[in-house]
C-alpha cells in the first residue's frame, strides 16, 4: 500500500520509489548501486540493481535476476483514490496496484521471508521509465550492467508465467507536399492525401500479416496500428505537411515489417514524383519466447499449478532476452484493469506471488 501512496508517474523522478524500496533492502543487509540518468526532459531517473547479503553487487555476471519497474502511466485528475490505495471484495486498488507495484512489493516482501538463505547470485534489479519505452533497461543493457542465466521480469500475468511475448515498434512517417490555394490544388501537391494513400497501403499489410500466425498468442499475428495523424494549417490550403504514427508489436520471429513499409515507401515515391515521405524509428523492440521445457518455466508451473502463457503487450523481457539464457514474465493482477482508473490487484494473488517469489529466491 505505501508503494502505491508513492506518485511515480513517468514524467516526474522514481528516486522515492527507489529509495522506499532501497530502504526496504538495506535493512535486511543487503547492499545497492545506483544507475541514475537524466531524461529527456532533464529529470533524473534512477535503475537500482541490488544483492543479497554477502554478494558482490558490483558482479555483473549472476544466476538469478528479478526485474521489476517503479514508474507508472498518468492517472486522470478526477480519480481521487489513485495514490490513496484501498482494499474492497478482496482486491487493492490504485495507480500501479497491479502495474507494477503489486509485485514489486512481493519481491521485497520475499526478500524478507528468504533472510539469511538466498540463492548465490542473486539481483534485484529495479528500474525507470518503462512506460515511456523502456528507458531505464536499454540504458542497462547498452552500460553492460547485469547478465543472467535466469531473468523473471514483474508483469501482471494472472500468476501465469508467461514464456514468450510480442515486441513494440513504432515509427513517424512525415509527408511533406507544396502549399497552394485549395481552388487552385494542381499548383500545390497535398501531403494529407498522399499520407492517406499510405495508409490504406498499411491496412493492407496488416491484413497480409493475419497470415503468418503463431497460436501461442492472442491475437495470434503481429498488429499494426496508426495511432495519431495530424496535418494541414487551413481548410482552404493544400496541405504541405502531414505526419503519423504506426506501431506494430510482432510476434517472436517477425523482423520484416519496418522492411515492408521502407518498400511501399518507395514503391509510391516511383510513382509520384511529389510524394515525399520520410520515416523515423523511434522504437524497435523484439518479441522473445523461452521455450516451454526451460527450468525457470517449470519451475513457476509447478508452483503455480498453471500452465505457461504469452503476453500481447510490450515488456522488459524483450529488451533483457539477449542477455539471458532464461526469461519469463510473471506476476499478480489483470492487465485488463491496468492503465485506467479500475486497475487492482486480487490479494490472494499477491499472497500467491510472495510464496513463488519465496521459492525462487531461496537457497536449498
Amino acid at each position: 500500500m505505501e508503494l502505491i501512496r508513492i506518485p511515480s508517474v513517468s514524467a516526474i523522478s522514481n528516486r522515492p520509489v527507489i529509495e522506499y524500496a532501497a530502504g526496504v533492502l538495506r535493512a535486511l543487509g543487503w547492499t545497492a548501486r545506483e544507475v541514475v540518468y537524466r531524461d529527456d526532459a532533464g529529470v533524473e531517473k534512477v535503475n537500482l540493481i541490488a544483492a543479497p547479503p554477502g554478494q558482490d553487487v558490483d558482479a555483473r555476471e549472476v544466476e538469478l535476476v528479478f526485474v521489476c519497474h517503479t514508474d507508472t502511466v498518468p492517472y486522470a485528475a478526477d480519480w481521487a483514490e489513485a495514490v490513496e490505495p484501498y482494499v474492497a471484495n478482496g482486491m487493492v486498488h490504485g495507480c500501479g496496484a497491479c502495474d507494477v507495484k503489486g509485485i514489486l512489493a512481493c519481491l521485497l516482501a520475499a526478500a524478507e521471508t528468504c533472510a539469511g538463505r538466498y540463492v548465490d547470485g542473486l539481483r534485484i534489479v529495479l528500474t525507470a521509465d518503462e512506460e515511456v519505452g523502456c528507458v531505464g533497461a536499454w540504458r542497462l543493457l547498452r552500460e553492460g550492467e547485469i547478465r543472467a542465466r535466469r531473468m523473471v521480469v514483474g508483469e501482471p500475468t494472472s500468476l501465469h508465467v508467461a514464456r514468450a511475448g510480442k515486441g513494440y515498434c513504432l515509427a513517424r512517417l512525415t509527408f511533406t507536399g507544396r502549399e497552394a490555394h485549395s481552388a487552385l490544388p494542381e499548383m500545390g501537391a497535398s501531403a494529407i492525401l498522399r499520407a492517406a494513400r499510405m495508409i490504406v497501403a498499411l491496412e493492407q499489410l496488416a491484413e497480409r500479416l493475419k497470415m503468418e500466425q503463431n497460436e501461442f498468442f492472442e491475437p495470434p499475428y503481429t498488429t499494426l496500428n496508426v495511432g495519431t495523424i495530424t496535418g494541414g494549417t487551413a481548410k482552404n490550403i493544400v496541405p504541405g505537411r502531414c505526419e503519423f504514427l504506426v506501431e506494430w508489436r510482432p510476434v517472436p520471429g517477425q523482423t520484416d515489417v519496418l522492411q515492408a513499409i521502407e518498400t511501399l515507401v518507395s514503391e509510391f515515391q516511383s510513382g509520384d514524383a511529389d510524394f515525399v515521405c520520410k520515416h523515423d524509428v523511434l522504437r524497435q523492440q523484439e518479441g522473445f519466447e523461452t521455450a516451454a521445457n526451460a527450468s525457470l518455466v517449470k519451475r513457476i508451473e509447478t508452483a503455480t499449478g498453471l500452465g505457461a502463457t504469452s503476453i500481447p503487450f510490450g515488456s522488459e523481457a524483450s529488451v533483457f532476452a539477449t542477455v539471458a539464457e532464461e526469461i519469463v514474465v510473471f506476476g499478480p493482477g489483470d492487465m485488463r484493469t491496468a492503465h485506467s482508473d479500475r486497475e487492482c490487484v486480487p490479494v490472494v494473488e499477491l499472497e500467491a506471488a510472495h510464496r513463488v517469489m519465496c521459492s525462487l529466491m531461496a537457497a536449498g
